[in-house]
């Protein structure tokens, strides 16, 4: 997993931050989780969390074409894997977000935008895709990754979209 991917200042360990980051989960805790949220979490996800459990990251922009137009995607953290259900619940019951999969990265909107895995298409069990949902507009849902392993690796650091487009 992650092979040939660099971690090396992909976390933002501040120490004001701290708070955000978990004890790596045990499989007797992943087990737990999975049959809260009633979903088999990516084993690349798993992985990830058992290195660092959630947490700020410097890599915050993930960028995508919609309508032959490029879109960023900005997210703030990595919401811990201790958090997920009661976070997935929330923002499903509280914001109104469809009952699509599980909540997994904060967005710097507050709220108004989420990341998650999708499992639409690969049912309960299967290899969620990776999505944003836009709350701001009538819940709209961008495909961003395949798979989650795509997605951390397609985080980058600051974009200019005024660069890119040039």
């Amino acid at each position: 997993m992650f092979e040939n991917f660099d971690f090396t200042n992909f976390w933002n360990d501040d120490v004001k931050n701290m708070d955000l980051i978990g004890e790596p989960p045990s499989d007797e805790l992943i087990a737990e989780i999975e049959k809260e949220l009633g979903y088999k979490l990516p084993a690349s996800y798993i992985w990830l969390m058992k290195q660092h459990n959630g947490g700020l990251v410097n890599k915050t922009e993930f960028l995508v074409t919609v309508s032959n137009d490029w879109k960023i995607i900005g997210i703030i953290d990595f919401i811990k894997i201790n958090d997920i259900c009661d976070e997935s619940e929330y923002r499903k019951n509280e914001w109104g977000y469809p009952d699509i999969g599980v909540a997994i990265c904060d967005t710097p909107s507050a709220g108004h935008e989420m990341i998650f895995l999708d499992y639409r298409e690969c049912g309960r069990q299967g290899e969620p895709k990776v999505v944003h949902i836009d709350q701001e507009l009538d819940y709209e849902i961008t495909l961003l990754a395949d798979n989650f392993e795509d997605f951390v690796r397609g985080l980058v650091d600051f974009v200019d979209l005024e660069e890119l487009e040039e």
